[in-house]
């Protein structure tokens, strides 16, 4: 009989914590972005990237910031778009391995992100093997442009834990940035933090103090949810 898992349910994200992605798809369109819509203003570099969506978030940046209309997002999506269906990026060595251990002791996995849905799909569809075995999320709620339904809102943690019939005590977030945490704690959901996409002092600060763990690595991950 398998061991008892401490948590019956994970809500994982997506960019960054289980995909290797801003480096390789989410920096680059941001300087396409740039060089196309505002070209007097340099582009962050990748490490202003990451503290950028951290906080206050991408969207807050473009409006705020950039001062962008709703037509100019719309094509900045548009730009984000193409890069994200041509580059597929690779899953952080050891995070498939450990969601199969994980499924096969009864767990569920439910992929929480900024990222659009059928990009998610695609990821996990294309590159979610190892050896024979293969995983699939349990339930995957992507990008919407209702703010109420995404991150940091609680209503992605609360919806699957009724679909599936879950207590909030028993399940956990592993995310690598702000609106994880904050998702958290509207939802009353703890918090992992997932420290191998990037090391910005601020975010690392911030997830330590806000997490009740922080995995410096996959396999740290691996033994906090299978011992």
């Amino acid at each position: 009989m398998n061991k008892t898992l401490r948590y019956k349910c994970l809500f994982l994200d997506h960019d960054d914590t289980s995909v290797n992605s801003t480096p390789t798809i989410h920096h680059k369109a941001h300087i396409e972005v740039m060089k196309k819509m505002r070209p007097l203003i340099p582009p962050l570099s990748l490490n202003e990237w990451f503290t950028k969506n951290f906080h206050p978030g991408v969207m807050e940046y473009m409006k705020e910031d950039l001062l962008m209309t709703d037509e100019e997002i719309e094509i900045e999506y548009e730009i984000w778009r193409e890069y994200t269906e041509k580059i597929i990026p690779d899953f952080f060595a050891g995070i498939i391995e450990t969601l199969i251990q994980y499924k096969n002791r009864g767990g569920k996995v439910v992929v929480v992100s900024h990222s659009d849905k059928d990009l998610i799909e695609r990821d996990y569809k294309t590159k979610g093997f190892s050896g024979k075995d293969s995983f699939f999320p349990d339930m995957i709620f992507g990008w919407t442009t209702d703010a109420t339904k995404r991150k940091p809102h609680p209503w992605p943690v609360v919806t699957a834990l009724e679909a599936l019939g879950i207590a909030p005590k028993d399940s956990i977030i592993i995310d690598d940035l702000k609106p994880g945490v904050l998702m958290g704690k509207n939802a009353g959901v703890e918090v992992v933090a997932a420290g191998w996409g990037h090391n910005i002092p601020v975010i690392k600060d911030y997830m330590k103090e806000n997490s009740i763990a922080y995995c410096n690595s996959v396999e740290e991950l691996r033994n906090f949810l299978l011992g």
